[in-house]
Protein backbone atom coordinates (compact mmCIF):
# COMPACT_ATOMS: atom_id res chain seq x y z
CA UNK A 1 0.00 0.00 0.00
CA UNK A 2 1.73 3.52 -0.96
CA UNK A 3 1.75 5.93 1.67
CA UNK A 4 1.05 9.35 1.07
CA UNK A 5 1.53 12.50 3.61
CA UNK A 6 0.01 15.20 3.18
CA UNK A 7 1.22 18.55 5.03
CA UNK A 8 -1.52 21.08 5.50
CA UNK A 9 -3.29 23.28 8.05
CA UNK A 10 -6.78 23.36 7.23
CA UNK A 11 -8.13 20.30 8.32
CA UNK A 12 -11.21 20.23 6.53
CA UNK A 13 -8.83 19.74 3.34
CA UNK A 14 -7.08 17.37 4.94
CA UNK A 15 -9.96 15.37 5.60
CA UNK A 16 -11.52 15.08 2.03
CA UNK A 17 -7.96 14.34 0.84
CA UNK A 18 -7.96 10.92 3.46
CA UNK A 19 -11.23 10.24 2.41
CA UNK A 20 -10.89 10.21 -1.24
CA UNK A 21 -7.10 9.01 -1.11
CA UNK A 22 -8.17 6.45 1.40
CA UNK A 23 -10.37 4.69 -1.15
CA UNK A 24 -8.36 4.30 -4.02
CA UNK A 25 -6.51 2.42 -1.66
CA UNK A 26 -3.49 4.77 -0.11
CA UNK A 27 -2.39 4.99 3.40
CA UNK A 28 -2.92 8.83 4.68
CA UNK A 29 -1.00 10.32 7.28
CA UNK A 30 -1.32 13.99 8.00
CA UNK A 31 1.14 17.07 9.81
CA UNK A 32 -0.81 20.83 10.21
CA UNK A 33 2.42 22.61 10.20
CA UNK A 34 5.74 22.58 8.41
CA UNK A 35 8.48 21.88 11.35
CA UNK A 36 5.86 18.94 12.42
CA UNK A 37 5.42 17.91 8.36
CA UNK A 38 9.00 18.10 7.97
CA UNK A 39 10.16 16.32 11.13
CA UNK A 40 7.58 13.38 9.86
CA UNK A 41 8.87 13.44 6.40
CA UNK A 42 12.09 12.14 8.30
CA UNK A 43 10.93 10.01 10.20
CA UNK A 44 9.52 7.53 7.73
CA UNK A 45 9.57 9.04 4.47
CA UNK A 46 6.23 8.53 2.18
CA UNK A 47 5.72 7.54 -1.40
CA UNK A 48 4.77 10.92 -1.84
CA UNK A 49 4.15 14.31 -0.03
CA UNK A 50 1.19 16.11 -0.94
CA UNK A 51 2.69 20.04 0.20
CA UNK A 52 0.85 23.00 0.81
CA UNK A 53 2.53 26.38 0.24
CA UNK A 54 1.50 28.61 2.70
CA UNK A 55 2.23 26.79 6.32
CA UNK A 56 2.49 27.71 9.86
CA UNK A 57 5.76 27.70 11.30
CA UNK A 58 8.03 26.45 7.94
CA UNK A 59 7.00 27.52 4.61
CA UNK A 60 5.94 24.50 1.94
CA UNK A 61 9.09 26.05 -0.18
CA UNK A 62 11.69 25.69 2.59
CA UNK A 63 10.37 22.02 2.99
CA UNK A 64 10.78 21.36 -0.80
CA UNK A 65 14.23 23.11 -0.26
CA UNK A 66 14.97 20.97 2.45
CA UNK A 67 13.76 17.83 1.05
CA UNK A 68 16.10 18.01 -2.32
CA UNK A 69 18.84 18.52 -0.06
CA UNK A 70 18.75 15.82 1.36
CA UNK A 71 20.30 13.17 -0.64
CA UNK A 72 18.19 10.10 1.42
CA UNK A 73 15.11 12.26 0.70
CA UNK A 74 15.63 13.77 -2.78
CA UNK A 75 13.75 11.50 -5.12
CA UNK A 76 10.46 12.11 -3.05
CA UNK A 77 7.28 12.86 -5.33
CA UNK A 78 6.46 16.22 -4.17
CA UNK A 79 2.98 17.71 -5.43
CA UNK A 80 1.72 21.09 -4.20
CA UNK A 81 -0.95 22.33 -3.27
CA UNK A 82 -1.29 25.79 -3.43
CA UNK A 83 -4.32 28.53 -3.36
CA UNK A 84 -2.53 30.84 -5.33
CA UNK A 85 -2.80 30.71 -9.29
CA UNK A 86 -0.24 33.10 -10.46
CA UNK A 87 2.33 31.27 -12.67
CA UNK A 88 5.11 32.80 -10.69
CA UNK A 89 4.17 31.37 -7.69
CA UNK A 90 3.89 27.67 -9.19
CA UNK A 91 6.93 28.28 -10.94
CA UNK A 92 8.73 29.21 -8.02
CA UNK A 93 7.20 25.56 -6.50
CA UNK A 94 8.71 24.18 -9.01
CA UNK A 95 12.01 25.59 -9.27
CA UNK A 96 12.33 24.73 -5.40
CA UNK A 97 11.69 21.08 -6.07
CA UNK A 98 8.43 20.06 -6.23
CA UNK A 99 7.32 17.99 -9.67
CA UNK A 100 3.75 18.87 -9.94
CA UNK A 101 0.78 21.16 -8.30
CA UNK A 102 -2.65 21.60 -7.80
CA UNK A 103 -4.39 24.59 -7.69
CA UNK A 104 -7.32 24.80 -5.20
CA UNK A 105 -10.10 24.41 -5.23
CA UNK A 106 -9.15 21.08 -6.88
CA UNK A 107 -11.77 18.30 -7.57
CA UNK A 108 -10.93 15.24 -5.56
CA UNK A 109 -10.71 13.10 -8.91
CA UNK A 110 -8.58 15.56 -10.56
CA UNK A 111 -6.25 15.08 -7.63
CA UNK A 112 -6.34 11.32 -7.02
CA UNK A 113 -5.98 11.75 -11.01
CA UNK A 114 -2.63 13.71 -10.42
CA UNK A 115 -1.66 11.57 -7.36
CA UNK A 116 -1.41 8.19 -9.59
CA UNK A 117 -0.11 9.98 -12.61
CA UNK A 118 3.20 11.18 -10.21
CA UNK A 119 3.21 8.22 -8.71
CA UNK A 120 3.42 5.77 -12.57
CA UNK A 121 6.08 8.61 -13.35
CA UNK A 122 8.49 8.66 -10.71
CA UNK A 123 8.41 4.37 -10.91
CA UNK A 124 11.97 3.30 -11.64
CA UNK A 125 12.65 1.26 -14.60
CA UNK A 126 12.46 -2.45 -14.65
CA UNK A 127 15.11 -2.76 -16.55
CA UNK A 128 18.62 -1.26 -15.96
CA UNK A 129 20.42 1.01 -19.51
CA UNK A 130 24.03 1.32 -19.06
CA UNK A 131 25.78 3.51 -16.95
CA UNK A 132 26.83 6.66 -18.89
CA UNK A 133 30.20 8.57 -18.35
CA UNK A 134 30.73 12.22 -20.14
CA UNK A 135 33.76 13.99 -19.25
CA UNK A 136 33.34 14.05 -15.39
CA UNK A 137 29.76 13.59 -15.29
CA UNK A 138 28.76 10.28 -14.45
CA UNK A 139 24.80 9.18 -14.82
CA UNK A 140 24.05 5.48 -13.14
CA UNK A 141 20.60 4.49 -14.32
CA UNK A 142 20.71 1.61 -12.16
CA UNK A 143 20.72 3.61 -9.02
CA UNK A 144 19.55 7.09 -9.85
CA UNK A 145 22.50 8.54 -8.76
CA UNK A 146 24.59 11.12 -10.58
CA UNK A 147 28.34 12.26 -9.60
CA UNK A 148 30.15 15.50 -11.17
CA UNK A 149 33.90 14.82 -10.65
CA UNK A 150 33.19 12.43 -8.13
CA UNK A 151 30.83 14.52 -6.31
CA UNK A 152 27.49 13.05 -5.64
CA UNK A 153 24.51 15.58 -7.48
CA UNK A 154 21.36 15.63 -5.51
CA UNK A 155 19.05 14.84 -7.96
CA UNK A 156 15.11 13.81 -7.78
CA UNK A 157 13.65 11.38 -9.90
CA UNK A 158 11.58 13.63 -12.59
CA UNK A 159 14.98 15.11 -12.78
CA UNK A 160 17.28 12.00 -13.31
CA UNK A 161 14.75 10.97 -15.75
CA UNK A 162 14.98 14.26 -18.36
CA UNK A 163 18.97 14.02 -17.74
CA UNK A 164 19.28 10.57 -18.71
CA UNK A 165 16.66 10.50 -21.18
CA UNK A 166 19.07 13.77 -22.83
CA UNK A 167 22.35 12.54 -22.34
CA UNK A 168 21.83 8.83 -23.52
CA UNK A 169 20.38 10.05 -26.44
CA UNK A 170 23.31 13.25 -27.55
CA UNK A 171 23.65 15.95 -29.67
CA UNK A 172 20.17 15.82 -30.76
CA UNK A 173 17.42 18.56 -30.26
CA UNK A 174 13.86 18.27 -28.31
CA UNK A 175 11.35 20.40 -28.20
CA UNK A 176 9.91 21.02 -24.57
CA UNK A 177 6.73 18.78 -25.96
CA UNK A 178 8.76 16.03 -26.63
CA UNK A 179 10.82 15.94 -23.44
CA UNK A 180 6.96 16.16 -21.71
CA UNK A 181 5.68 13.42 -23.51
CA UNK A 182 8.59 11.25 -22.69
CA UNK A 183 9.41 11.88 -19.37
CA UNK A 184 6.85 12.99 -18.22
CA UNK A 185 3.86 10.94 -20.46
CA UNK A 186 0.84 11.74 -22.02
CA UNK A 187 -1.11 12.05 -18.37
CA UNK A 188 1.06 14.98 -17.37
CA UNK A 189 -0.88 17.76 -16.21
CA UNK A 190 2.54 20.45 -16.17
CA UNK A 191 3.02 22.49 -19.31
CA UNK A 192 6.17 23.25 -21.40
CA UNK A 193 7.09 26.24 -19.05
CA UNK A 194 8.02 23.15 -16.32
CA UNK A 195 10.55 21.64 -18.82
CA UNK A 196 12.81 25.46 -18.63
CA UNK A 197 12.30 24.92 -14.94
CA UNK A 198 13.56 21.71 -14.56
CA UNK A 199 16.55 22.63 -17.22
CA UNK A 200 17.75 25.44 -14.92
CA UNK A 201 17.82 23.38 -11.66
CA UNK A 202 19.61 20.44 -13.80
CA UNK A 203 22.05 22.76 -14.50
CA UNK A 204 22.61 24.07 -11.46
CA UNK A 205 23.29 20.61 -10.24
CA UNK A 206 25.43 19.21 -13.30
CA UNK A 207 27.41 21.73 -15.03
CA UNK A 208 30.63 23.52 -13.57
CA UNK A 209 29.11 26.95 -14.59
CA UNK A 210 25.48 27.15 -15.15
CA UNK A 211 25.55 30.11 -17.18
CA UNK A 212 27.86 28.81 -19.72
CA UNK A 213 26.82 25.36 -19.44
CA UNK A 214 29.17 22.14 -21.18
CA UNK A 215 26.30 20.00 -21.97
CA UNK A 216 22.93 20.71 -21.10
CA UNK A 217 22.39 23.64 -24.32
CA UNK A 218 19.60 25.95 -25.29
CA UNK A 219 18.94 25.63 -28.42
CA UNK A 220 16.46 29.17 -29.33
CA UNK A 221 13.15 28.53 -31.16
CA UNK A 222 13.91 24.17 -30.91
CA UNK A 223 14.30 23.28 -27.53
CA UNK A 224 16.69 21.76 -25.32
CA UNK A 225 19.70 18.79 -26.23
CA UNK A 226 22.83 17.31 -24.20
CA UNK A 227 26.30 18.21 -26.50
CA UNK A 228 29.26 15.67 -26.22
CA UNK A 229 31.15 17.64 -28.32
CA UNK A 230 33.14 19.25 -26.02
CA UNK A 231 33.88 16.16 -24.15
Amino acid sequence: MKRILIIEDDRDIVELVRYNLSKEGFQVASAQDGAAGLAAVKKSTPDLLLLDLMLPKLSGLDICREIRRDESLNRLPILMLTARGDEADRVVGLEMGADDYVTKPFSPRELVARVKALLRRTEPASDSPRLLEIGKLVIDPGSYRVTVAGKPAALSTLEFKLLFYLASRPNRVFSRDQLLDAVWGTERFVTPRSVDVYMRRLREKVEPDPENPAHLKTVRGAGYLFETRAS
